[in-house]
């Protein structure tokens, strides 16, 4: 069972409300529906010229910006698959992965090329290590492998820096505007892409080791199926406008026709500061946070170093377990703020949606996860192992036999309808 082609979501969405805000940075006018849409197309109809071919993958290494979701949304709907991989992970394990998927083209920073190249290379002989120059980029070190050497087609970020390879294309020249494109493109301009909710859209890379990586392979309609479902759980709705740098909170918001803006990173930073974060919520009615950032927020807002936002009507927890001790916090802080916690996995998101006030009123044994949102199939094993199916369901692991449903490893029990979290299988129980 798969979703609807989230594309065609997506499109559905401009026809309803084309002139409204869809997507923008923190303090730029934001595009509109009809803009989005035509930028998209756009992307289609540049990378198709550029050679790109139904069934390519790209590798993607580009921090959140507007740029950089309409190349994601338009390699999608050019019959692409963006490839999510951390380049930190080491060179062997690095040049397995790539053995694995074989992305015939990459969009990388042009900051990327630079340290994985000239700055690698030369740094040490000019008395200059990654920690002295100031990097944000623990992660990365001397174990990046070398982007502008990849055999492919390249696509850069940025101003063209040292490493970056001489035919790359400039993302600007791929989603910019031509003479004839303010609007929303016809069909005389370049045809609508075509809907196939069982297309390869999107690969993401999760535990395994060296010899065996695991890549999770989400189709158009799973994803199509997650993000509707995820957009189900909220109060987003038109005329909303939510703050976020994270593309799976804020597609959702755009498909249900509000505005999604996103905060700047710092030139070298991987990680939005969340006390920066917060100052720039302004007059956003919704916002997304882990709860590792929410809680240096909290103590911001508890020490008088930070105002509390006024603004914000529902904020989203997720990435980690959300604690009744955070959300008692954060109501305090917040008292006009609700607050979702929100469960899900890799493999398939979301799974579960508690509200901030049924977690509290929880007096139960273990973490209450809230209902499986609309479409899921929930069950408990035996063993007392959570198993999932649903139509936001991933396709499997590339290499292997389609995934029925996934064994979550977690352990649960039911109780009046809702999941509640009770352990893992390899460790105690909570």
């Amino acid at each position: 069972m798969s979703g609807e082609d989230f594309t065609a979501l997506l499109r559905e969405q401009v026809l309803r409300t084309p002139d409204a805000p869809a997507l923008g940075m923190i303090g730029e006018p934001a595009l509109s529906f009809a803009e989005l849409d035509a930028r998209i197309r756009l992307v289609v109809k540049r990378l198709h010229s550029k050679g790109f071919e139904p069934g390519d993958r790209m590798l993607f290494a580009i921090r959140p910006y507007v740029d950089a979701v309409v190349l994601i949304l338009g390699t999608v709907a050019a019959g692409g698959t963006i490839v999510f991989v951390d380049p930190g992970v080491g060179p062997e394990l690095f040049a397995r992965q790539m053995e694995l998927v074989q992305p015939r083209w990459a969009a990388t920073e042009s900051l990327m090329y630079l340290l994985s190249g000239p700055l690698r290379r030369y740094g040490h002989r000019i008395g200059l290590s990654l920690p002295e120059f100031g990097l944000a980029l623990p992660e990365f070190g001397v174990s990046l492998p070398e982007f502008g050497r990849l055999p492919m087609r390249h696509i850069h970020s940025g101003t063209r820096l040292p490493g970056t390879p001489r035919g790359s294309i400039p993302l600007r020249q791929l989603v910019g505007s031509e003479p004839g494109w303010s609007g929303p493109a016809s069909r005389s301009t370049v045809d609508t892409p075509v809907e196939n909710p069982d297309a390869e859209a999107l690969i993401v890379f999760t535990s395994g080791t060296t010899a065996d990586p695991k890549a999770i392979v989400h189709s158009r309609g799973s994803l199509g199926a997650g993000l509707a479902a995820m957009a189900g759980c909220t109060s987003l709705m038109p005329g909303s406008h939510l703050h976020t740098e994270h593309p799976m909170m804020g597609l959702p918001a755009v498909l249900e026709g509000a505005r999604w803006s996103m905060p700047r990173y710092a030139r070298f930073a991987t990680h939005i500061d969340p006390i920066g974060f917060a100052r720039t919520l302004g007059t956003a009615t919704h916002a997304y946070f882990t709860p590792a950032d929410l809680a240096v927020v909290l103590d911001a807002i508890e020490s008088g170093k930070l105002a509390a936002p006024t603004h914000i009507e529902e904020m989203s927890l997720g990435g980690a377990p959300v604690t009744t001790a955070l959300l008692r916090r954060a109501r305090a802080a917040l008292p006009d703020t609700e607050f979702l916690a929100i469960y899900a996995r890799t493999e398939i998101l979301p799974v579960a949606v508690a509200s901030g006030g049924d977690k509290l009123e929880f007096s139960g044994r273990g973490d209450l996860l809230g209902p499986p949102v609309d479409g899921v199939d929930a069950r408990i094993a035996d063993d007392g192992e959570l198993i999932l199916s649903g139509p936001n369901l991933c396709r499997g692991y590339l290499g292997e036999p389609p995934m029925k449903e996934i064994a979550t490893g977690d352990l649960a029990r039911f109780e009046d309808g809702n999941l509640v979290l009770v352990g893992r299988k390899q460790d105690t129980a909570l």
